[in-house]
């Protein structure tokens, strides 16, 4: 059965570590290592029939590189990046690509979770648009203290693979508040 609930994924501190990078001239990642669990996380959300996108800031073949490496590639439906959408989380458009790319609309906005590891950029942005948003503050590289409303996510996570627990609870409340409004 298709899961009602759409996860749109960060990727650096939340898939992969950004200490570990390891970047080119043209300052392309060329490797990098994933969070402890974070691959686990990916492949299991897709397993389970979760439809995944990547929204992500950085170059598009980095991406390419990361998360092919570590075979999950193949896990994301579409994969947006700053660099082809030419903005920056937490600007909409890049939400709003993600929401395109997938066939989904406003409408679908409430099913849709954003997990990042900024605050200014993943929560913000998401908070924007209505998204849940789940912060993932496992890398001390960005504050975990909000300094608007905007950015206070609705949940939070200390490391990726507590993400497939929230991500069933989200998609069985989704899917019993679905059927009650559909009279079943």
């Amino acid at each position: 059965m298709e899961k009602q609930l759409i996860v749109f994924l960060d990727c650096g501190d939340t898939i992969i570590n950004e200490a570990t990078e390891i970047r080119d001239n043209a300052d392309v990642v060329i490797q990098a290592d994933v969070i402890p669990g974070a691959d686990h996380m990916v492949k299991k959300l897709a397993e389970k029939g979760y439809r995944i996108a990547l929204v992500a800031d950085g170059l598009a073949q980095s991406f390419k590189n990361m998360l092919t490496d570590h075979g999950i590639y193949d896990c994301f439906e579409t994969m947006i990046y700053s660099e082809t959408i030419k903005q920056r989380k937490p600007d909409v458009r890049m939400f709003k690509a993600a929401v395109g790319a997938m066939n989904l609309s406003e409408k679908d906005y409430d099913r849709i979770v954003m997990v990042g590891n900024n605050l200014s950029r993943d929560i913000k942005g998401a908070n924007q648009l209505g998204l849940t948003s789940i912060f993932l503050d496992w890398s001390p590289r960005y504050t975990n203290e909000p300094s608007s409303e905007l950015e206070k996510p609705d949940y939070i996570i200390h490391e990726p693979l507590e993400l497939i627990e929230l991500v069933e609870k989200l998609n069985q409340e989704l899917t019993s508040t679905s059927l009650n409004h559909h009279g079943v």
